[in-house]
């Protein structure tokens, strides 16, 4: 599932390393590379940027680039979209 890059709202980044700040363990449902929705629950161990795109690295090790990101807990992804003027 290789696909450009699509950044996320900033309202959603806050909410992203507000958990990896109070490194408390949150349900993340996302998108993995075949584009089948799986939730872990994990603590999030870092958020950077590599190659063009931003990334969370989780406690286990495992990344998830954050445009692939469904909800954290009860924070919808969608829900801090903005529609286009």
């Amino acid at each position: 599932m290789t696909r450009t890059y699509v950044p996320i709202d900033c309202e959603f980044h806050d909410v992203l390393e507000a958990a990896a700040t109070l490194r408390r363990i949150v349900a993340i449902d996302h998108l993995d590379d075949g584009g089948n929705r799986r939730v872990v629950d994990a603590r999030i161990a870092d958020l950077f940027a590599r190659d063009g795109a931003e990334y969370m690295r989780l406690d286990d090790g495992s990344l998830i680039r954050l445009d692939r990101i469904v909800s954290i807990d009860d924070a919808q992804r969608s829900a801090f979209e903005r529609a286009p003027a």
